[in-house]
């Protein structure tokens, strides 16, 4: 089971800043279900992944909604 994460309606920085904050309060192999609704964020939660080491495990878009799987590493 993963957490959820809405970002939904924010735009950057915050989408980032808020899965920032949550993956700290997850443990290491659990995964964080990220919903955002700005474009931007798929780049963010890539080059977000790549700098701290996490997993982007999967990306999908449904409507609008941005989902976000990523897999804690450390």
């Amino acid at each position: 089971m993963s957490t959820v994460l809405d970002v939904k309606g924010l735009n950057c920085p915050l989408p980032i800043l808020r899965t920032k904050k949550a993956m700290k309060d997850i443990a290491v192999d659990a995964v964080l279900e990220v919903h955002a609704t700005d474009p931007g964020s798929v780049k963010d939660m890539e080059a977000f992944c790549k700098q701290t080491g996490n997993e982007l495990m999967e990306t999908a878009e449904t409507g609008g909604v941005y989902q976000f799987k990523i897999k804690r590493k450390s």
